[in-house]
């Protein structure tokens, strides 16, 4: 029996390249200008760059890995590796926001007026910067690119509040929106990476995405008038945009066993609408013996 998997994977990491470039240099500018200007609120900033720097990094380095042939070690490929990427961001985020709070916090009692014409300028070119990369993102196709984009979107929106700080307390002496707004980006970084962490584990062990429904799934399979019963069925996903699954499909027929190749196909058509990408079907007759594992 010949089996012809098609996996059609977005492996452009063109957009992914130019988006990291962009944001490492504006981090470096913004390090450098973090502490010219003495603000927290902008060093801050620099650490949630740097984090979202190192997960374009790992981004595009394990899209062009996942483009390596599935292997005998590694039989599904190479696409969870992405998975890595994920879980070394939030770490370094999480280690980054700490280091925000240790800085931020005293300047909470003893606020230190920062140099408000060079949050201004950083401020600034931080939109430029984070734009510039959201609309090269935006040209993408993959779900990765789309989610980057959105992601670089908030830093945007962050460097808004920021320049409006700035402005403020350019003109009026209230030192203490510097510490609150960097408490605010670090609050705003560790519910992210909560979120981040929360999916990735969700991969990792191997429950099912959330959207796939099984029981719709079974439902669907049900359907067939040639299918009497479904069982055993494992949905997975191998990188939270590859979904696997398999399962036992009871047929009616035992002679309709020889003629099973349409209804197979028109099934993986079926799951292909429920976000199921991979699926292997085992067929077995009504009054055949199957064990399975609960």
């Amino acid at each position: 029996m010949s089996h012809n998997h098609s996996h059609s994977h977005s492996h452009d990491t063109k957009n992914i390249k130019t988006a990291f470039f962009l944001n490492l240099v504006f981090t470096i500018i913004e390090i450098i200008g973090g502490i010219m200007t003495n603000s927290v609120a902008i060093m801050s900033d620099a650490v949630h760059d740097l984090g979202d720097s190192l997960s374009l990094g790992l981004a595009w380095y394990f899209q062009n890995y996942s483009k390596k042939k599935r292997s005998p070690s590694f039989s599904y490929g190479y696409g969870r590796f992405s998975l890595l990427g994920a879980i070394i961001n939030s770490v370094v985020l999480v280690v980054g926001s700490i280091f925000i709070f240790i800085e931020a916090i005293p300047r909470l009692v003893n606020p230190q007026q920062p140099e408000t014409q060079g949050m201004m300028i950083l401020a600034v070119l931080g939109v430029v910067f984070n734009g510039a990369a959201v609309l090269r993102l935006k040209k993408g196709s993959s779900v990765n690119e789309r989610v980057v984009s959105l992601h670089l979107l908030e830093d945007v929106l962050g460097w808004i509040a920021v320049l409006i700080g700035s402005i403020v307390m350019h003109f009026f002496d209230i030192p203490i929106i510097d510490p609150i707004l960097s408490l605010g980006i670090a609050l705003f970084i560790l519910v992210n990476v909560y979120k981040n962490l929360k999916q990735t584990i969700q991969i990792v062990m191997q429950g099912v995405p959330d959207d796939t429904n099984v029981k719709e799934v079974e439902r669907r399979l049900l359907a067939y008038p040639e299918i009497e019963d479904v069982h055993d069925i494992h949905i997975w996903s191998m990188d939270g945009e590859y979904n696997i699954m398999t399962a036992h499909l009871v047929v009616k027929n035992k002679e309709k066993l020889l003629e099973l190749e349409p209804l197979k196909k028109k099934i993986r058509e079926d799951l292909e609408e429920l976000h199921v990408e991979h699926a292997t079907l085992e067929f077995e007759s009504v009054h055949e013996n199957c064990d399975v594992i609960d």
